[in-house]
Parts: C-alpha cells; sequence; structure tokens
C-alpha cells in the first residue's frame, strides 16, 4: 500500500480503538473502570487477528485480549455469527486469567459479511465467589464461570445468560451497566469502522489489515536482529500474602538470524495453594510487554509485533496454570514477571532496563454493608510502590511498572462506597539509593464508615523481600501491611471489626549503581 494512504488509515484505526476506550470509561459504572482505567479495547480483522489497541489499558489485558478473540470464534466460528451477536467470556484460560475479568466480542459486519470484530476486556467490581483475594482452594470456588457464549443473539440479551449471571454476583447492577458499556463501545467500534470503510471505499479491511500486521511483525524482527544473540538469564524472588516467597527464572534466547525471543520459565516455582497461579496467555501479555518495553516502544502493539516473541513454561510451573488451580490473584505473580527478563537483559541493554521495582499492586477489596444495610463490593485499585530507577533517572514514586492502570481518587471511592480514607502520602527516601535512586512507596490509612462487621480481602507483597537494586545499586524498602497498628499478612479474607483501622505501606523501587558517599 501507498505509505501516505496507510498512514492516513491507520491514524483512522487508532481513532476508532481510542474512541472505542473513552465510551467504554465514560459510560461504566465500576471507578476500576471509569477512573483507573483497567481495561483494553482493540480493533481485530476478519481473522480474529488484533490490528489496533487503544493507548489506554494495561498488558495484562491488552495482550491477552488478543490471544482471547483467535480462542473466542474457535468455540463459536464465523459462520454461525450474524449481525447484531454478541460473544462473552470469562474463562481464564480463553482470556485475561481470572473470573473478574470479562472479554466482550462484537462481530463487525459490513451488509452481510464478517469484516472484524472490536474486543473489549475490563475488571468487574464482583463476580460472585470468593472474591478478588488468594484465599480460594481450587477455581470453582472463585466464582462464576463463564463459558464462551453469545450474550446477544441477532441484537436480543440472551436472557437464560443475563439471568444466570443476575443471581450469581453480589452487585448485579453494577455488573450489568458494565457489560452494557462494553456492548455499547464495541457497537460503536463497529460503525465508526464501516464508516471508514465508506469513506475509503473498501468492502474490508483484509489488505489494510494485512499490511499493517506485517510491517510490524517486520519491524519487531529487525529491531531484534540489531541484539547481541545468545542466551541470558535472570531471576528474581519475591514474598506473597502468608508469607509464601516465589522465584521466577528466566532463560531469554535472541536468535538473529530468524528475528525472534524466546522465553524460557524453566526452574521457576511450582504451583501455588493460594490463588496466584497464572494462566499461560498472561504470562505472555506481560512477557512479551517486558520485551517491547526495551526494544522499539512506539511500534504498533498488534498480531504483528507480538508474533516474534515465544514463552515456553513447564506444565509444573506458577505461572503455567492448569486447570482446577485457583487463579483469582493471578497479578500478584504476574506483574513479576517482567523483572527476570529485564535483568536477563541488562548486560547487553543497560541503557534501556530498569532495577526491580515494587512489583505488583497491592490490590484490596472490601465487602459489607453500610450503615442502611445496603450491601456494598469494591476492589480498590492502584496502591503502587516505587518503579525501580533508570539507567539515566530515578525510578517513579506510587507508580507501578508493568501495569498501565491509574489509582482511583480517594474523593471518588468516599463517594461511591463508605470509606474514610486516614492517611496517603509518600514515604520519603523508601526507595534504594543509587546513582539513580528507586521511586518511593506511600502509605495509605483507611476505615469504613459503617457500624457493623465488613471483611477485607488484601494482596500484599514485598513485606519480606525488598526489590533488588542494579549494578550495585540498594534495596528498596519492604512493605508493611497493618490492622490497627499491628502487622498482618495473610492470603484469607479476614472478617474486620466495624472501627479496625487499616495501614500499608508499599515497597519502594531499587537503585542503579553504587550509591555516592554521603
Amino acid at each position: 500500500m501507498d505509505g501516505i494512504q496507510l498512514e492516513i488509515m491507520w491514524s483512522n484505526m487508532i481513532s476508532i480503538v481510542s474512541e472505542q476506550a473513552r465510551a467504554l470509561q465514560r459510560t461504566a459504572f465500576s471507578p476500576i473502570v471509569r477512573e483507573a482505567g483497567d481495561l483494553a479495547t482493540a480493533l481485530f480483522d476478519a481473522d480474529a487477528r488484533m490490528v489496533a489497541q487503544a493507548i489506554t489499558g494495561t498488558p495484562g489485558h491488552i495482550n491477552s485480549l488478543g490471544s482471547a478473540a483467535r480462542n473466542l470464534i474457535k468455540v463459536i466460528p464465523p459462520e454461525d455469527l450474524v449481525p447484531g451477536d454478541v460473544l462473552i467470556t470469562n474463562d481464564p484460560w480463553l482470556s485475561a486469567g481470572h473470573f473478574f475479568d470479562i472479554t466482550v466480542l462484537t462481530p463487525i459486519f459490513r451488509g452481510e459479511t464478517l469484516i472484524g470484530y472490536c474486543g473489549s476486556t475490563i475488571h468487574h467490581t464482583d463476580i460472585g465467589g470468593y472474591g478478588v483475594g488468594a484465599g480460594a482452594r481450587d477455581i470453582h470456588e472463585e466464582g462464576l464461570w463463564i463459558p464462551v457464549m453469545k450474550l446477544y443473539e441477532a441484537g436480543r440479551p440472551n436472557q437464560t445468560l443475563h439471568d444466570i449471571i443476575r443471581r450469581n454476583v453480589r452487585t448485579p447492577d453494577a455488573i450489568f451497566g458494565d457489560l452494557a458499556a462494553q456492548v455499547s463501545s464495541g457497537k460503536i467500534g463497529g460503525e465508526r469502522l464501516n464508516l471508514m470503510c465508506d469513506r475509503y471505499g473498501l468492502d474490508n479491511i483484509d489488505e489494510l489489515s494485512n499490511e499493517v500486521i506485517q510491517r510490524s511483525e517486520q519491524a519487531t524482527r529487525d529491531e531484534i536482529r540489531k541484539l547481541p544473540g545468545g542466551t541470558f538469564h535472570g531471576e528474581t524472588s519475591f514474598d506473597v500474602p502468608g508469607g509464601e516467597v516465589i522465584t521466577l527464572k528466566t532463560a531469554v534466547t535472541i536468535d538473529t538470524d530468524a528475528g525472534d525471543i524466546i522465553i524460557d520459565f524453566e526452574g521457576s516455582s511450582p504451583p501455588s495453594k493460594s490463588g496466584i497461579n497464572v494462566v499461560t496467555a498472561y504470562t505472555h501479555a506481560y512477557s512479551s510487554f517486558a520485551i517491547r518495553s526495551v526494544l522499539n516502544p512506539d511500534l504498533p502493539n498488534n498480531a504483528g509485533s507480538l508474533a516474534p516473541i515465544r514463552v515456553k513454561s513447564p506444565d509444573n510451573c506458577i505461572i503455567n496454570a492448569q486447570y482446577p488451580s485457583p487463579v483469582n490473584a493471578r497479578h500478584v505473580v504476574g506483574m513479576y514477571v517482567p523483572f527476570p527478563i529485564l535483568k536477563a537483559l541488562a548486560p547487553i541493554l543497560p541503557e534501556r532496563v530498569m532495577a526491580e521495582g515494587s512489583g505488583a499492586v497491592w490490590t484490596v477489596q472490601v465487602q459489607g454493608k453500610d450503615k442502611e444495610g445496603v450491601p456494598f463490593v469494591s476492589s480498590m485499585f492502584n496502591y503502587s510502590g516505587g518503579t525501580g530507577a533508570r539507567a539515566s533517572k530515578p525510578g517513579l514514586s506510587a507508580t507501578c511498572y508493568p501495569t498501565g492502570v491509574a489509582a482511583v481518587a480517594i474523593e471518588v471511592l468516599e463517594a461511591s462506597i463508605p470509606i474514610a480514607f486516614t492517611t496517603k502520602e509518600l514515604v520519603r527516601g523508601s526507595g534504594g539509593r543509587g546513582q539513580q535512586n528507586g521511586g518511593d512507596g506511600q502509605r495509605i490509612g483507611f476505615r469504613m464508615r459503617s457500624n457493623q462487621e465488613w471483611l477485607l480481602n488484601a494482596i500484599p507483597s514485598r513485606l519480606r523481600l525488598s526489590a533488588e537494586g542494579l549494578n550495585g545499586g540498594e534495596s528498596g524498602a519492604r512493605g508493611s501491611f497493618q490492622i490497627n497498628g499491628k502487622e498482618a499478612d495473610e492470603a484469607r479474607k479476614i472478617l474486620m471489626a466495624a472501627d479496625d483501622q487499616v495501614t500499608m505501606i508499599t515497597p519502594g523501587g531499587g537503585g542503579i549503581g553504587v550509591p555516592e558517599a554521603a
């Protein structure tokens, strides 16, 4: 295709997926989606290959969504789809790794011809079952499992499925409000794609998607070929709720002839009894994000640019969860996946990698009834520690690498659930010292504005093992999770008294380089 023509139509596609994301955020019920941006939207061609994604979102959703679209049409093939159909699933092994993340896929028709799909994945506030914590013993305790089905059939709601979802969740109005937002954003994306086809006289997007995907793959392989070939090793260890220590090991093989990178997790920790196990799609999502971060981040993120990055892991491994492993808190391990990869690449790309950061966001779910007896459930993202230092800049404070989820403003949370925050401030100096210091963690305190008991699901990490520095940099400070001033470290749901107070001190990031003498 002509380069100018391609650039114009590519800009149109980015506008389409970005409008999808904005529509989803504007209409979502959940603060996690509306305020924090815990979502992904993408546009796919008729073969369910991801062509374009919105700039809003988190890698765990975006790259998993790329796999989910193909998985959904394997179950319900294109010949069984008609205009007005909408597909849905939250199957962890087919989509984003746990029940809370629901994927909605909308087929796009031009007349009677299927030309592509609009997809979205968002974190829903509640899906029944145990909740967002790590305390379930197998996946069937974790919530409602939605197989690949039609949420809408020829424009009409699948009433049986709607009734099943409504009776299995604690806050059905919020769930259906967020599902409606996903359906609406998919419809908008389909309308905008058809308008683009009208504008440029296209019957379909096959030629356009082939050009974008082929160019993206070629550009990625060219970047890989610039690296020195060979196999490089990295390792990271961290503690998770209950004191369990997890080790992730990687062997990163760079094949400069083929332009491939293979990441092998052989030797990593075995599966956990807690719900922190990670499915392969989520592992690949954060592995590929780590590689993309140090190659050329400006390249489009689509089926082409992801194709040269492959992930291998043994079956008996925490980042290759097998049924019926519990997986609800899979981000606790999944968000550490980039660190051993970056450590492996540090000797050959010292100017592009960062030191270890605080790791996974500290997810907190509160559940109970307010003073009027109305039930509430809320997952309160995003309590981040500090990122690791960068080669020429300090780490960022109260910011999580690798997720892209923002913090929900405390004013928003206080307006949506009966909670009162007592403290929210940076912990100065908690980042590791170095030529470049690691980012600082933060202190957050809260209590519930209720007159009865409530339930707390909290998933802190790095309470024992600090984020390591790089090239002589010092480690960051450890985190601390306290209830009424006493240290707590539980993988299970905790019953709280009405006046209990929680204090969280998130970890600091590691420094880079030997610090100068004081």
